[in-house]
Parts: structure tokens; C-alpha cells; sequence
């Protein structure tokens, strides 16, 4: 009833979980070093890391500084894996992957958009691992076709994110609550795609299902279907190891199902976030930019764009819920309490034990 180990490479996490990146602030060297430590792949987020300093992204050095000296302190507490989550749309994207792979870290997960140049990145002798997150198997084909013709190599593993995630989704709104994007459809649609390739080179390409993942009976299905491992994001948020304030924790803890809520993002795209104060204020029309102090996402267009979502993450990271607003998974009203992560790896295990039982009896 154990479960299995995830295998990435040369990379082999203890328990099949990664922790999923999370931004401005969420995901950060303790949290990421904690789920290390349990066996799982911690994940740094990269996405305005130097916002305790409040650097724009135009402030390079600044948001290289705070990725290195993050890296270096997950080092400090574990000797696990430890990945950096990297948007394409950064419009530092660049300085965060060379800062990546410089720094050695474990795995690149990289979404918002296809990282088609990102093996280019990788320097003479780097053991950096490269996992695009996708959200079709027409995604990963492309992503596999390109990495081929050009760098001859493809992708160490595909995360496939389904429209249950929290955050940024890679869906139309359309498409959220469709069941013909549900994930379990996702996941049997890349591992399909990506076979090819994998015949082609003679080495697999592990799949990782994420989006909704909340419990250990729903790694057990995912695993049944395929998928070598899952990624979790809401569930890690509250922690004690989590980095965010606790105020933005305990938002989690008492959101409801009607708290529950697809905004529109200024970066053009939908996102899965907790309702607050802050967000009725932007659908009356009661918020308004006055000037761009990040210039974080290429996408982002001031002129259009109904707040700044690096000025109201970086608030809601500080706990400032009432400026800001917190992104979180469609399970996250199931969150009644904060544990450690320890505990939290724990009570997966042991709900992954019994429901495999109870699948075999």
C-alpha cells in the first residue's frame, strides 16, 4: 500500500508529490525545503520573488539576488529535491531560468505559455531537469516536436493542469466546468501524446496530473490512470511551513464553496481565487491603476487592466486581504485547519493506503 517512488531522470522523490509553485511570495525556500525533507519536491515560485524588497521586474538584480539567496537557504535545510516554478510570461523570464540553472536547482517547471526555447537555457554539464506545465496533449506534441528539431531533447516530465487549479488557468472560461476538460481526460491525452516521442528516444516521459488534487484516494486514482506523480498547491498553502502570512493561511481555512471564485486576470487570462473585499471593489469598478510599479508580465497591459495583480498578490502574501486577494484551487473550501507539512504528507499516505485497499478488497 506504499506509494510508489517519482522518478524523473536521475531524480527520484521518495513519494510521487510535488509541491506546486506558487507566486509572489506563497511558495518560498521553507515551504519548498519542508515538503523536500518529506520525500516530495519542493517548488520555489519565481514570479516576483523580490517582492519583500517591492522590485519591479525591471529590477533584474533584485529578483536575481532573492531567487539565489532562496535557493541557497532550501540547500541549507534539506538535501531533497527542489525545483523552481518559472511563467514564461515573466518578462524576466530569462534571468530566472540562468539563475536556475546556475544555482543547480533540482527541476525547471515552467507554464503560462509554451517554454519552446527553454532547453537553450541549459549550460555545459547542468543537471537541471525541464518539466513544461500543460494543459492539452496538443501542448505537450508541440512542445516535444520543438525541443527535438532544435536542441534534440525533450522534456524531462509534462505536469498536465487541469481547470481545478488554483491561479492562472490555461483554459477558456468556457471550458472550466466542461467535463470534456476534466482532468482525468487531460492526463489520458498527454501521456497518449507524448508515447511517440517516448518510443522514438527509448526513455519515458513522466506525466504529472495537477489541478483538484486534493486528497490521497485522488493521487490513487490519478496514479491508476497514468500518471507517474500529482502536484498539490492549495493543500501546501496551509501549512505552518508555508511562507504566506497567516492571515492569508487562515483565508483559506474559513473560505466557503460560495467564496469560490473565476476572476479575470489582467494578464489575459481566467484565474480560480477566494473572494474578498477587493475583488467586489474591482467588479464595481471601484479599483483602478494609476501607474504600472512592476511591468511583472508581458501580457499585462495597464491601459486595460482593472488593478495591478502584483500590487494585490504581494498584499494578500502580507495579509492584506482587504487590498489584495488570495488564489487558491476549486477544493479549497475541504481546508479546515493548518498542519504542518509533515503532517499533511502523513494523512495523504495514509488515505492513498486505504483507498488502494479498498479498491483491491
Amino acid at each position: 500500500m506504499k506509494m510508489p517512488e517519482l522518478c524523473i531522470g536521475d531524480l527520484v522523490a521518495k513519494v510521487p508529490i510535488i509541491q506546486g509553485g506558487m507566486g509572489v511570495g506563497i511558495s518560498m525556500s521553507g515551504l519548498a525545503s519542508a515538503v523536500a525533507n518529506e520525500g516530495g519536491i519542493g517548488v520555489i515560485a519565481a514570479a516576483m520573488i523580490g517582492f519583500k524588497d517591492n522590485a519591479a521586474a525591471k529590477d533584474s538584480e533584485a529578483h536575481v539576488r532573492a531567487l539565489e539567496n532562496e535557493l541557497r537557504a532550501a540547500r541549507e535545510k534539506t538535501d531533497g529535491i527542489v525545483g523552481v516554478n518559472i511563467m514564461v510570461a515573466l518578462t524576466n523570464f530569462a534571468d530566472m531560468v540562468r539563475t536556475s540553472v546556475r544555482e543547480r536547482a533540482d527541476i525547471i517547471f515552467s507554464g503560462a505559455g509554451l517554454p519552446l526555447d527553454l532547453p537553450g537555457y541549459l549550460t555545459e554539464g547542468a543537471r537541471t531537469k525541464l518539466a513544461p506545465i500543460v494543459s492539452s496533449g496538443r501542448a505537450a506534441a508541440i512542445i516535444c516536436k520543438k525541443w527535438l528539431s532544435r536542441f534534440d531533447y525533450l522534456p524531462d516530465a509534462f505536469v498536465v493542469e487541469g481547470p481545478k487549479a488554483g491561479g492562472h488557468l490555461g483554459f477558456k472560461p468556457e471550458e472550466i466546468d466542461n467535463p470534456a476538460f476534466e482532468l482525468e481526460k487531460l492526463v489520458a491525452d498527454v501521456i497518449e501524446s507524448v508515447r511517440p516521442f517516448e518510443e522514438q528516444k527509448g526513455r519515458r516521459i513522466p506525466v504529472v496530473a495537477a489541478g483538484g488534487v486534493y486528497d490521497g484516494g485522488d493521487i490513487g486514482r490519478m496514479l491508476a490512470l497514468g500518471a507517474s506523480g500529482v502536484q498539490m498547491g492549495t493543500r501546501f498553502v496551509a501549512t505552518h511551513e508555508c511562507d504566506a502570512d497567516i492571515r492569508f493561511k487562515e483565508s483559506f481555512v474559513k473560505a466557503t464553496e460560495a467564496d469560490v471564485e473565476i476572476i479575470k486576470s489582467p494578464v489575459g487570462l481566467p484565474g480560480r481565487a477566494v473572494h474578498s473585499k477587493f475583488l467586489e471593489a474591482v467588479r464595481e469598478g471601484r479599483r483602478r491603476p494609476f501607474r504600472c510599479p512592476f511591468h511583472c508580465i508581458k501580457t499585462c497591459d495597464i491601459t486595460k487592466s482593472p488593478y495591478c495583480i502584483a500590487a494585490a498578490l504581494t498584499n494578500a502574501v502580507k495579509g492584506r486581504l482587504e487590498h489584495g486577494f488570495a488564489f487558491a484551487g476549486a477544493n479549497v473550501h475541504r481546508v479546515k485547519e493548518i498542519v504542518s507539512v509533515g503532517e499533511l504528507i502523513a494523512s495523504l499516505k495514509a488515505e492513498y493506503a486505504r483507498a488502494l485497499g479498498a479498491t483491491k478488497a
